[in-house]
Parts: C-alpha cells; sequence; structure tokens
C-alpha cells in the first residue's frame, strides 16, 4: 500500500482574501476603461437649449448661426455669417445649409437632421465623419482632427420653399432696378451656392 503524504496549507491570513478580490476587481475596472478610451468617439450632439417641433429632413434648408472650433484646443477656425439679403422677412438671419448628401461635411450633414427649430447645441465630429486626413487646402484644420460646433437653429423650409423665396427675391431685386439689375435666373450676389461650411 502506497503512502500519501500530506503537505500542510497555510491558512489564508484574515483579510487576505478580501485584498485579492479588490486587486482583480481594480483589473477588471482599470482594462475597461483603457478598452472604453481605445475605442473612437462618434458623433455626439448636446442640447444646450432645447428647440422645439418638426426635425429638419433631407431636402429642407436649414439656417443656423455656427461656430467651429477645433476639438484638441478650442481654436475656432469659422463663424457664421448673417447673409445680407435686401428684403427682410423673405429669409432667417444665420447661415443657410442644405441637408443634402455631399452639400458640407457628414457629421454636420447628420447632426443637422438631429436639431429642432430655436435649439442650441453643441456637436461633436470625429475626424472620420469632418475632414479625415486630408482637409480643405488652406484651411486651419490640421489632418485627422475632431471638431466641435455650436449651432443655434434659427429656422429650417423646405428646398421648394427657399427656390420659391429666391425667386420672390429675385424679381423684387429686378423691379426695384427696374429690370436691368441681376444676372436673369442667377441668384442675387451674397446667397450661397455652393456647400456651405466648406
Amino acid at each position: 500500500m502506497t503512502e500519501v503524504t500530506r503537505v500542510p496549507i497555510q491558512p489564508i491570513a484574515k483579510g487576505s482574501l478580501i485584498k485579492i478580490w479588490l486587486g482583480v476587481i481594480v483589473a477588471i475596472l482599470l482594462g475597461g476603461a483603457l478598452a472604453w478610451a481605445a475605442v473612437p468617439k462618434g458623433l455626439t450632439i448636446d442640447t444646450i437649449e432645447e428647440g422645439a417641433g418638426a426635425f429638419p429632413q433631407e431636402g429642407d434648408m436649414v439656417f443656423v448661426k455656427y461656430k467651429g472650433m477645433l476639438a484638441a484646443d478650442g481654436e475656432v477656425f469659422d463663424e457664421s455669417q448673417d447673409i445680407p439679403l435686401p428684403i427682410a422677412g423673405v429669409f432667417p438671419e444665420g447661415s443657410p445649409f442644405p441637408i443634402e448628401p455631399d452639400a458640407t461635411i457628414d457629421g454636420f450633414y447628420e447632426g443637422l437632421q438631429k436639431m429642432q427649430k430655436g435649439g442650441k447645441y453643441e456637436l461633436f465630429i470625429p475626424a472620420e465623419k469632418a475632414y479625415g486626413a486630408e482637409p480643405p487646402q488652406g484651411a486651419p484644420i490640421p489632418p485627422n482632427a475632431d471638431l466641435i460646433f455650436e449651432i443655434e437653429v434659427v429656422d429650417f423650409m423646405t428646398r421648394d420653399m427657399f427656390d420659391q423665396k429666391l425667386g420672390i427675391l429675385q424679381q423684387a431685386m429686378q423691379g426695384s432696378q427696374g429690370g436691368l439689375g441681376g444676372p436673369p435666373g442667377g441668384p442675387p450676389e451674397g446667397v450661397p451656392q455652393g456647400p456651405a461650411g466648406q
């Protein structure tokens, strides 16, 4: 018959088990925090002041007052300007942005559709939804820069309504200049034609 040699097991000191479990919990929390920090941030919208009513839809023109900043250091790279239109009440204040794919950066396009009239928001746009590795030439935006926009939504309207009001404005301008004013069929000077904000 074989003999079994017994090895005495030392008892665990009082409180050591708690220290072991605390160490395991701390390791799990640290691992989770490191994993969360490594995940790239997505598009986020923080509401500063609630708006009201419906949300703009694709195809609408949204009039906003905005300030664009670099997320890294808060440096302002762009600010909205009111468009000097000669007839008050035709268009609201602010800069018009069409909600159309490729009319502006993806993050701005997506963010505007989640904002209501009268609301003020802070929009965080990660680099891949902004200008990515190739910002516009001469822009004060470095490659792969995350952006923050402070945005106030003044109003929005359908593109058809915008075009109709633009036509009325052109007729009024031509009428006030005896029909010799602006170019036929073209918008008045000062109304943006290309993608706003780019």
